[in-house]
């Protein structure tokens, strides 16, 4: 008989790494691993090749950075969404598109399950599942860290660097640098390992190598960089009278904003589990964006139509952040916000 197909989000970061090989020993499964290129850049490099050493019998790397660009930020910044006043969703905003694609390749591949290596503290496991749910709650959803058996074999960090090790995974983890890392085109974030101590500061001179997007403002250039932005429809389509599509713009925005120091947020957050977590973002094009679209709106937008638009964003902001993307109340949402910016 022809072994079950498991779909499994794949990062190449040291938990998915050990959960594809645990996966395919545990369900004697075959796994199809799944990146979805929304922006990573350089951590891409060498990941089918990993996947396929570390038992994958096939291997889906997707761009989808003009889909995550066009059909995922740009919607969600017409709405001015920020959650608890500072954070611009950027992870949580990658999920759904992830899932959208891991339903797709299911259906295509045959596979009965999707799994994925988001820890059972976090938001993304939510993200993921609540994704799955709503575009095809047929399948089954495997979330390695939430079951006994796999948290009994892997207790801890230094466990599974052990089973790398043993099963020949090339990993970049270490038990010195436990922090964790999520890239994409709207953001990096840092969370975990030393972040969990408040006093630890990433910003001071020791520290700050730990940024990737942004120079720290003292490092910024001392000359204002002045940039014209041009919307149309709530869009943001040409930077300095040049047309870009809304990947050119996040693109270039980045690279001023990590230039000018912009973008870097310190926050403790409240997680839809019922926790607190403590996130470092650098969203240095994001914050250009977004500030400039307040901008924008000040002067085009009638008052009332701005109240309105404000009472609605910490819903809409808590709906993106807690995977409801593909809830009824937040196409609402993005229904209502269209239809404001063509007012």
């Amino acid at each position: 008989m022809a072994k079950e197909k498991i779909v499994l989000a794949y990062s190449g970061g040291l938990d998915t790494s050990i959960i594809l090989k645990w996966l395919k020993e545990t369900y004697d499964a075959e796994i199809i691993a799944f990146t979805a290129d929304v922006g990573q850049k350089e951590e891409l490099d060498g990941l089918e090749e990993k996947a396929l050493a570390t038992g994958a019998s096939k291997v889906y790397i997707d761009d989808l950075r003009d889909e995550f660009a066009n059909d995922f930020i740009f919607p969600m910044f017409q709405s001015g969404a920020l959650y608890e006043g500072q954070y611009l969703l950027g992870t949580s905003i990658a999920r759904p598109l992830i899932a959208k694609r891991m339903v797709d390749i299911a259906r295509a591949e045959g596979a009965t399950m999707i799994a994925h290596g988001a820890t059972g503290k976090g938001n993304d496991q939510v993200r993921f599942e609540l994704g799955v749910a709503a575009l095809a709650p047929d399948i089954n959803v495997i979330a390695p860290w939430r079951l006994e058996e796999f948290r009994n074999d892997f207790p801890g960090r230094a466990e599974m660097i052990a089973y790398a090790e043993k099963h020949g995974i090339p990993v970049t983890a270490s038990a010195a640098k436990s922090y964790s890392m999520d890239r994409n085109l709207l953001h990096i974030s840092y969370e975990s390992g030393v972040l969990e101590d408040p006093w630890f500061d990433p910003s001071t001179t020791e520290n700050k190598d730990m940024f990737l997007l942004s120079v720290s403002p003292e490092d910024a250039p001392d000359e204002a960089e002045y940039l014209e932005l041009e919307f149309a429809k709530g869009d943001c389509v040409a930077l300095n009278g040049q047309k870009m599509s809304p990947l050119e713009v996040m693109d270039k925005l980045n690279e001023l904003g990590g230039k000018h120091g912009i973008g870097r947020v310190d926050m403790v957050e409240n997680r839809f589990v019922g926790m607190k977590s403590r996130g470092v973002y650098e969203t240095p094009g994001g914050t250009i964006l977004f500030t400039a679209h307040r901008k924008m709106e000040s002067i085009t937008m009638d008052r009332e139509v701005m109240n309105l638009r404000d009472s609605l964003i910490t819903r809409y902001a808590t709906l993106v952040y807690n995977g409801f993307w593909f809830a009824p109340d937040a196409l609402h949402c993005k229904r209502w916000y269209k239809k404001a910016r063509r007012m």
